[in-house]
């Protein structure tokens, strides 16, 4: 049978013990994984691998012994509870072996769990699990988490206090991260908030968050944003003695100065505009990048962008001018352009 959607969602928290087998294919080996691990954890629980309740089965090796898979389902451990023959990497090859396991699949046998790539509509693997009275199959695709899984997943870490506002940060930030940067990011918000019992808040989800650039770098845009001169003296030479360049700072500060011209030029204003960029930003960072959107303007940021295109190239030319010394004058000239 074809599981999909809340349904699927729903098997793989509590698996039915009573399932001969289940298929779980897809493009992404990532995506694939976190949902196999899922679904055995729920069956065997955390300690089924130490109980020798779940046996791990190549699908290359079940070309060389097809008996194997046999015997993983039947054989009797020491130890009570359910058990999971795994059988991994999948293909068309080993589906005459399957077919035959859970044709002689009776109740009190282990579940097969079965992972696999891609497969087409005519596959023999898809087939013979979709087909089945009492196996599944699940088709896993490259699509962002839903609201609900993320959920799931947080009310699983132990999050239940969400605010509306993080939420939002924790959907952009799941479109933009895979799967399993992504959980370890929940994970990781999970144990930063362990014993406080307030509500989730962007700040706390910007501190967790993966950096898209260096905290030291931000610190030197956001003076230049902001049309404080004086520091950005200061902070180029502490970047310059922690060997970060002036091509590096360049890059990074076309990066930023683009996403606000994206907030700046959004025909629904600059708030929905930061709200739209990718890569997207976060908590106080955000509301900071709004405010220098609002206070550049379009054109404005579009002269910055002009000035910083003119740097890039000064900076891969042939040209002998001590460079971070090319890179400081162009921040500089930038801060003053937000002081008129």
């Amino acid at each position: 049978m074809k599981l999909a959607g809340a349904a699927a969602l729903r098997y793989f928290a509590r698996p039915e013990p009573d399932r001969a087998g289940l298929l779980i294919h897809g493009a992404d080996p990532m995506r694939v994984a976190l949902r196999r691990q899922e679904v055995i954890a729920a069956l065997v629980g955390p300690e089924g691998e130490a109980e020798m309740r779940l046996t791990r089965i190549p699908a290359s090796d079940l070309r060389k012994d097809p008996a194997l898979v046999q015997d993983a389902l039947k054989a009797q451990g020491f130890f009570p509870g359910p058990r999971v023959a795994f059988v991994e990497e999948a293909g068309d090859g080993i589906a005459p072996v399957l077919k035959d396991a859970l044709a002689d699949w009776q109740a009190g046998d282990a579940t097969l769990i079965v992972t696999a790539g891609t497969l087409t509509k005519a596959s023999a693997l898809k087939k013979l699990f979709e087909d089945h009275a009492n196996a599944y199959a699940v088709a896993i695709y490259d699509d962002p988490p839903s609201r609900e899984e993320i959920e799931a997943l947080l009310a699983k870490a132990g999050l239940r206090q969400i605010g509306r506002e993080a939420m939002t940060d924790l959907l952009a930030l799941s479109r933009d991260l895979d799967p399993g940067d992504f959980r370890q990011t929940v994970e990781k918000v999970a144990l930063y908030k362990h014993g406080d019992a307030s509500d989730l808040t962007p700040a706390d989800v910007a501190a967790m968050a993966p950096a898209t650039i260096e905290a030291e770098v931000d610190d030197v845009l956001h003076a230049t944003a902001e049309g404080n001169a004086s520091a950005v003296g200061k902070l180029l030479r502490r970047l310059e003695g922690q060997g970060v360049g002036p091509v590096t700072l360049c890059i990074g500060a076309m990066r930023h100065f683009r996403t606000l011209h994206s907030a700046a030029s959004d025909p629904g204003g600059a708030g929905a505009g930061i709200a739209r960029v990718r890569p997207p930003v976060f908590g106080p960072r955000r509301d900071r990048m709004l405010k220098q959107a609002q206070g550049w303007g379009m054109h404005r940021l579009e002269q910055a962008l002009s000035i910083l295109v003119e740097t890039d190239l000064t900076l891969r030319s042939a040209s002998r001018a001590p460079q971070m010394a090319v890179m400081e004058r162009a921040l500089i000239r930038l801060s003053m352009m937000n002081r008129r």
